[in-house]
């Protein structure tokens, strides 16, 4: 099942497809805090506009140097442990909307990864009840201003400002749905710019939240990214952003100048 959240001209609303469908089933209320129950309407999905498919109350929680080879395009080795920061639930944007250069960066990079999105409160989650607290997955771009994450020897300001998050197109409600061994690719203007797989993440999935959660409450629409393979680069006014994760679907973004 795909959950999406959704305008047609009127309060953002919630839905659910099935996998081979493009009707959208409207629901009561956030699925976060509801149970999912159709309240009986159905609009095709080629007639709204995606939104993103959750905006956290709480925090966005990012995951750096995930993989080895960006750990080393980066200029380092992998780190001995997960490398934590956090995204401002003002950085969210959704699916179309335009992703805004700052003013005070000239180098800003895509970063395609896998989202995961928690449906409860979790503290202290032990790996086999991981399951438990995971609504599901969708795509993210963990959108950073490279010269200031030099810079600054922090990255609050590189990766929390605004529009810096984009995520959908959906959430993936799949309990078959192998995390750990998806491909992955980021696409800038249909060229294809990183290619791997989930397989490849120093920490997967399910460990990771189990570690984030030890050091962070986890709250019902928090979301956890989990690191970009290799090969980012920059991205430019003019062009567009495509992240795609196999099993899920395609997260897309135009660049804009922030006005």
């Amino acid at each position: 099942m795909r959950i999406v959240r959704f305008s047609d001209g009127d309060t953002p609303r919630y839905g659910a497809l099935d996998d081979d469908s493009n009707r959208i089933v409207v629901l009561k209320g956030d699925p976060l805090f509801n149970p999912v129950e159709p309240d009986g309407r159905i609009v095709e999905l080629d007639e709204v506009r995606l939104l993103s498919p959750v905006i956290p109350r709480s925090k966005v929680v990012g995951i750096g140097k995930n993989y080895a080879d960006h750990a080393r395009e980066m200029g380092g080795e992998a780190p001995a442990r997960p490398v934590i920061f956090l995204k401002p639930n003002t950085s969210v944007i959704g699916p179309d909307d335009p992703i805004a250069r700052p003013s005070w960066s000239s180098e800003v990079h895509y970063e395609g990864e896998l989202a995961v999105i928690i449906k409860s409160l979790a503290k202290d989650v032990p790996l086999d009840r991981v399951d438990d607290v995971i609504l599901g997955y969708t795509c993210a771009n963990d959108v950073t201003a490279r010269d200031a994450q030099r810079n600054d020897g922090q990255w609050t300001r590189a990766k929390g400002f605004d529009t810096s998050c984009p995520l959908g197109p959906w959430i993936i409600v799949d309990p078959e749905l192998d995390v750990n061994n998806l491909h992955i690719e980021t696409r800038v203007n249909g060229e294809i710019k990183q290619s791997d797989s989930t397989a490849s993440m120093i920490t997967p999935v399910k460990e990771l939240v189990a570690y984030v959660s030890t050091i962070f409450t986890l709250l019902p629409g928090d979301i956890i990214i989990t690191g970009t393979p290799a090969g980012i680069g920059p991205i430019d006014a003019g062009q567009r952003v495509e992240v795609e994760i196999e099993g899920i679907g395609t997260l897309s973004n135009p660049v804009v100048n922030a006005s």
